[in-house]
């Protein structure tokens, strides 16, 4: 499958009083079209940090290195009809080439949808602004349908009526679908009722335009009924629009029902990656091991923690960062960080006993 995106050796650095940290650590993987990869891994592993360089959001005086290549996309947005694809670096574009490409061509859920909705704006002013960043000299009737269509796309029931509604009068999994809204507004196309946007695009285009969703703990807080339905929101967002979806979670039993592949985060590093289900069924790394471990299953049986805690960015043991909480540790684990190394067809591990 051709990539959509393609990332090589992407780091981020931050600055703090302790010196500087590094949330993200030499992360490479790609996404094709269509395709579903869950990142997972405990709080402080650096898959919200890696989603918002993505974005082009992270905080001020972090340092970005390394490559994205988004591809389909010339530098100044406009699509090629030609055999090759076009490709732009996400990292190299200026501030208003990035502004073009954010929500047209990477859309991102934000996590806690209370705190990232404006609380004093209508829920409808607030897609309407998404849209008109992307979709300039729009006339307000105009503007007003396109927000009822996003909501209408994203499940909302009664769309006018919560158009006019803040924050604070929705439930939680309503901010959601708000959110998932707010996402998609810069997707041009129909309703659920008539042709997708991939679709209304090819025929405008001739191709379809490649998309990418970042969704960064999208189901976080809701009632296992919610949660169910926004699984399944978007899995048919993904269907019916062509998108590539980066889901984060830290929940495996959530990654299971929407991945296609599956990275496993650790202190900033991938410690493993492949097939969701030969990741789930045969992990090689004993973090993830000790991930599904303590997960609930079907079959009841007593949840066994990790034991420790995910080390400090700025105090990182020399050698392979798990190595303190490792059942399994060798000697050769503390010399130094191993390679990901081959553990199956697509299937890669980050530890010296594959």
């Amino acid at each position: 499958m051709a990539p959509l995106i393609e990332l090589r050796g992407v780091s981020v650095e931050i600055p703090t009083p302790a010196g500087w940290i590094r949330p993200v650590d030499d992360v490479s993987f790609s996404l094709g079209t269509g395709e579903s990869l869950g990142v997972v891994g405990e709080s402080g592993s650096g898959k919200s940090m890696l989603a918002l360089a993505l974005m082009g959001l992270l905080p001020p005086g972090a340092r970005v290195a390394g490559e994205a290549w988004l591809y389909g996309r010339s530098p100044s947005g406009a699509k090629t009809n030609g055999a090759t694809a076009s490709r732009v670096n996400l990292f190299a574009l200026s501030e208003r080439e990035r502004t073009d490409v954010r929500g047209r061509d990477i859309a991102m859920i934000f996590q806690e949808p209370m705190t990232a909705l404006n609380p004093v704006m209508r829920v409808g002013a607030q897609i309407a602004e998404a849209i008109q960043a992307h979709r300039g000299g729009l006339s307000r009737g105009e503007v007003e349908r396109r927000v009822l269509l996003a909501l209408e796309r994203a499940a909302v029931p009664e769309p006018a009526m919560r158009a006019r509604q803040y924050p604070h009068q929705l439930s939680g999994g309503l901010r959601q679908r708000a959110m998932i809204a707010m996402a998609l507004a810069g997707h041009e196309g129909a309703g659920p009722g008539g042709a997708t946007a991939a679709q209304v695009a090819a025929s405008a285009n001739g191709r379809s335009e490649p998309r990418l969703l970042i969704a960064d703990e999208p189901t976080t807080a809701l009632d296992v009924t919610v949660q169910k339905q926004i699984l399944e929101l978007l899995a048919r967002l993904r269907r019916d629009l062509g998108l590539a979806l980066l889901f984060i979670t830290h929940d495996l039993g959530v990654v299971a029902q929407v991945a296609d592949r599956i990275a496993v985060t650790y202190a900033g590093r991938i410690v493993e990656e492949g097939p969701a289900r030969e990741v789930l069924e045969r992990p090689r790394h004993p973090y993830t091991e000790g991930l599904l471990r303590a997960s609930p299953q079907l079959v009841r049986h007593k949840l066994e923690p990790i034991a420790g805690a995910v080390p400090s960015l700025t105090a990182l043991p020399p050698g392979c960062a798990f190595e303190p909480r490792c059942p399994v540790r060798i000697p050769e684990c503390t010399l130094a960080m191993p390679e990901l190394r081959v553990a199956g067809p697509e299937h890669r591990a980050r530890c010296v006993l594959v």
